[in-house]
This record gives structure tokens, sequence and C-alpha cells, in this order.
């Protein structure tokens, strides 16, 4: 897909992976929806987008717990861009590893919550306007949690998986459209969110964010016949 002019949604863009993404989005000219949290996050990331040549770039604070906000604010995109292109996927949040019940019960709604039912409903809703388009696409940033069964990690786990099989079952679904889907599934990520969750891990492990954010670009920029439905990502 040619990039620039394309209209973009990009969850959880105000911070780590996203923002990244976000930035190597606008540098190809791309009009970028950016949703996060947190308001003051978003203005900054918006401002840095257009100094870096985005076409446009708009921010909606939003808290992806709340059902009703995350309807409106996809209602509101599609609105002011009149349409939309691509849907990264991306938003997420960790709990620090440990066996299942030590894992407070409501960071256990949370974790599923944003990692996977705001995932599917904000797709359900932007998934019509993308079939309008001549090609679309949408791109599941998920985890290799999501892949290999790692020890403490049995909620956000189930969130990870559960987006790889939401993401199989959509690509066979739109097999027929217009719409390609991708899952990308990558190591560790030097973004704090680990930090935020009081989880102390060696940065050797890391993935870069800026390095993640070049895959995805890559992956959104392949012609259809050359299409990279799963990409795994590891150092």
């Amino acid at each position: 897909m040619q990039l620039k002019d394309k209209t973009v949604i990009v969850t959880g863009g105000s911070d780590g992976i996203g923002k990244h993404i976000c930035l190597k989005l606008a540098a190809e000219g791309c009009k970028l929806a950016i949703l996060g949290r947190n308001s003051a996050r978003l203005e900054a990331v918006v401002a840095e987008a257009m100094t870096l040549g985005a076409a446009e770039a708009r921010g909606y604070a939003v808290d992806f717990m709340d059902s009703a906000a995350l309807d409106s604010t996809a209602q509101a995109i599609q609105a002011d861009f009149g349409g939309v292109d691509i849907l990264v996927n991306n938003a997420g949040i960790w709990h620090k590893a440990g066996p299942l019940d030590t894992i407070d019960a409501d960071l256990l709604v949370a974790t599923v919550q944003t990692n996977l039912t705001a995932l599917m409903q904000l797709t359900r809703h932007v998934l019509p306007a993308l079939r309008n388009q001549d090609e679309a696409i949408i791109l599941n940033v998920a985890s290799k949690s999501g892949v290999v069964a790692q020890a403490g990690q049995s909620v956000y786990s189930a969130t990870k998986y559960g987006v790889r099989g939401f993401t199989e079952v959509l690509k066979e679904d739109e097999a027929e459209t217009g719409v390609r889907v991708a899952g990308l599934y990558q190591s560790g990520t030097n973004t704090g969110m680990f930090a935020k969750a009081g989880e102390e891990v060696p940065n050797h492990i890391f993935t870069e964010p800026d390095d993640l954010a070049d895959v995805v670009v890559f992956m959104l920029s392949r012609p259809a016949k050359l299409w990279m439905h799963e990409v795994r990502v590891e150092i």
C-alpha cells in the first residue's frame, strides 16, 4: 500500500510503541487519528507528527475501559476524516508477572478489557469503513505472549492469545474483501510498560520501539501480493 495521505488510526499512540509508529507514519505523509488516555501527551505527539510531515493529525483522549466513550470516539474519527484506510490496534497494559491468585481482581478485568475487548470493539466499529476502501489494513500489535506460554503471565497471555485468535479468524472473514489483516508478535519492548507495573526487567531483553515501528511501516507498505499476515520480532 502507498501510505501517503492514507488515514490511519493508531491506538495507544501517546506513548511507547504507538508514539513511534505515529511518528514513522507521519514521515510517510499519513493522516493520523491518535488514541490515548493522556491529553497532554497526545497533543505533543500530534504536534511532532505535523512537524515530521503528517498530512493531518488529531488526538482523541479516551479510556479503553469506557465502552461508550470508545464507541463515540470511533464515530468522531470517521466523521472528522471521512473514512479510514488503516487500523493499528496497539494499545495494551501489562500486569506484574505472578501466579493467577496474586493478580488483583480489578487489574484482571482492566487487562482483559484494554488488551482484548476494546480492541475487538473498536475493530467492529471501524470495519465497515475499511471495507468501503479499495484496499485497507488491520494490524494488531500483539505480543510474543500471544504465541509462547510464559510463567506468571496467565491473564496477560490469555488476552494476547485472544488477540491472535481474533486476528486469524478476522483474516479468514475478510479474505474476500479489500481488508488485509495481520498480527505482529514482538518480544518485550523498551517502553516503560514493565516499570509502570512495578516489574524490573533487564534492558538487554528489550526490542527498541523505534525499530519495531520500522517493522510496522514496512508491513503496512507491502503490496497485496506480498502481504505479511504474521510477523514475529525477537532479539
